[in-house]
């Protein structure tokens, strides 16, 4: 474990040693970028540093509203509310869909903010396959409702989706976390709702966090208006604080900051894989950022070399060892190079 005392950008500091840092999830580098923190600055000076009160308050914040459109359109669904993470964002989905009317899937590697401790998760697509198809045979009445990660690291979900091609996705309620494709992947950062919806499910609900591509704590769900309306009047919605609504107008105020920062990680991703020699060290979903590998040596060697890369048990400190590579728009050509050099040296 490294102890660092400021926002690990591209660069950080541990006991007086600089490294480079390939890890974490601030894909554009928005987090230390000058413009985008004077946005954000100057949105806590008028909106204040937090919120606390409900968003069913008779006092409300128009922000909240105008980016929830903003972030409808970029995204294409009818209707979208915003909670204050991700994690939150998923909990109240799965809070939502926990009913008798539905039976749920979990679909393999599908994030912990999907579902409750104790969850079954499937090991692999073709055993769900398998019993969601019995389940419809059975012709209860139970909805199927399959959650997944659309980024799942391995290549299998994004961007394609080809496990979903075989189900009668008409009778299934589709729930994908797709916290590490908004704001990165499709077009103009909407991630991957309207490939999803292309599928013609019976009903497609995407939640995500909104601080991996837009550098913000906060989150969303996307969905029908009439899906995004009955969560809206749920308990658990109206119970719980907004994101900040300074975060909420620093994503409206730095509209024209994403496209510059989405073009230079599309170029950072695409000089890596022009360098590396060995891509079969990783598994990798094509057009995304990120490189994960089970080689623990492989990281020390980065680390000897003073390069750091995300390296931990997640999500609990008994779950498999998470190595990964991750690129971000700070990145430079000669910081690719060295990693490269690196990675093309080892042997394993």
């Amino acid at each position: 474990m490294f102890t660092i005392d400021e926002f690990p950008g591209r660069e950080i500091t541990v006991q007086g040693k600089n490294f480079l840092y390939f890890g974490g999830t601030a894909y554009l580098g928005l987090q230390t970028d000058p413009e985008f923190q004077s946005f954000f600055i100057a949105n806590v000076k008028k909106f204040g540093t937090g919120y606390g009160a409900s968003r069913k308050s008779n006092v409300q914040i128009s922000v909240f509203e105008k980016t929830e459109t903003y972030l409808t359109n970029i995204v294409g669904s009818e209707a979208c509310i915003t909670l204050s993470s991700g994690y939150l964002a998923g909990q109240l989905v799965c809070d939502y869909f926990s009913q008798a009317a539905y039976q749920l899937f979990y679909a393999p590697n599908t994030h912990s903010a999907l579902y409750r401790n104790g969850q079954f998760i499937y090991q692999d697509w073709s055993t769900l396959t398998d019993d969601l198809l019995k389940s419809l045979n059975l012709l209860n009445e139970k909805t199927p409702v399959i959650f997944l990660d659309s980024v799942d690291f391995e290549g299998v979900n994004f961007p394609d989706f080809n496990s979903l091609k075989s189900l009668p996705l008409e009778k299934i309620i589709l729930v994908v976390d797709d916290s590490h494709g908004i704001g990165i992947t499709g077009d103009y950062g909407g991630g991957s709702y309207r490939y999803l919806e292309s599928l013609n499910p019976k009903e497609l609900v995407v939640s995500c966090s909104l601080g991996k591509g837009f550098g913000l704590q906060a989150g969303a769900i996307f969905s029908s208006l009439r899906c995004i309306e009955n969560l809206r009047n749920t308990q658990f919605y109206g119970g719980a604080s907004p994101a900040t609504p300074a975060a909420m107008a620093t994503l409206l105020d730095a509209d024209s900051i994403y496209p510059t920062k989405r073009k230079r990680l599309s170029e950072n991703t695409r000089f890596f894989l022009e360098q590396v020699q060995n891509l079969a060290l990783f598994s990798f979903t094509s057009g995304h950022p990120a490189f994960s590998f089970q080689n623990q040596k492989l990281s020390e060697k980065l680390e000897q070399e003073r390069i750091l890369v995300t390296n931990f048990r997640y999500p609990t400190s008994t779950s498999p060892l998470m190595s990964r590579i991750v690129l971000s728009a700070l990145h430079t050509n000669d910081d690719i190079k060295k990693l490269c050099t690196i990675i093309n040296s080892y042997n394993s």
